[in-house]
């Protein structure tokens, strides 16, 4: 779905700030060589992500999710020098196109990029993060906030892609639809969360932030 008129988002992307050139390629090369590139953060998400992390200005970051690496590498830009991503994608057959880029970037010794299945990894990790990225397979939404929300300190932040899932969420005829009905409950369950202060944004396909109180 189309939330605002092509005119309109062409004037929105016109005026945010331009991408770098290393996200320009990868951007272009997601579209021609990787499969389902409407997945890709893209120029005005991307430039979103990296504000929000700029203003948090995070030690560590968690991204669930790593697709083509887009999204990681807009959100490392907010970084303190010393900060770490730590994205986890599933998908081995992208390893060497995400690494590729990721090698390119000025932030690589700041990513860390894990091939695993991210339900049976995070319990794995010990340690916290200021800002954490949700942006894998619908059906876990829930199950990756609840493996997250205790690894958060007290003001650290939650982003959830894709929570409009095509305008589905208000369509009737989509409520059955497995992925639709997760990403529904998964609304639901933060707007009813007391840990949480939370604002649902219509952009591109909806990100739902979330601060812990």
């Amino acid at each position: 779905m189309e939330f605002i008129d092509q005119k309109l988002d062409d004037y929105v992307c016109m005026h945010t700030s331009e991408e770098d050139d290393l996200l320009k390629e990868l951007n272009r090369q997601t579209h021609l060589k990787i499969l389902q590139p409407r997945m890709l953060s893209g120029h005005f998400q991307g430039r979103f992500l990296s504000m929000i992390s700029k203003m948090i200005q995070p030690t560590s970051i968690l991204e669930i999710g790593t697709y083509t690496g887009y999204s990681a590498l807009c959100l490392a830009e907010g970084l303190k020098s010393n900060g770490k991503l730590l994205t986890i994608d599933k998908n081995p057959e992208l390893e060497d196109f995400v690494r590729n880029f990721l090698e390119k970037s000025a932030y690589s010794e700041n990513i860390e990029y894990v091939i695993a299945d991210a339900m049976k990894y995070i319990p794995t990790i010990n340690q916290s993060f200021d800002l954490v990225f949700i942006d894998a397979d619908k059906g876990n939404y829930l199950n990756y906030y609840q493996l997250v929300i205790d690894m958060i300190p007290s003001g650290g932040y939650i982003l959830a892609d894709n929570v409009l899932w095509s305008g589905k969420v208000i369509d009737e005829k989509s409520v059955n639809d497995k992925d639709t009905k997760a990403i529904m409950e998964f609304n639901q369950y933060v707007m009813n969360d007391i840990r949480v202060e939370n604002v649902l944004l219509p952009i591109r396909d909806g990100l739902l932030l979330m601060r812990k109180k």
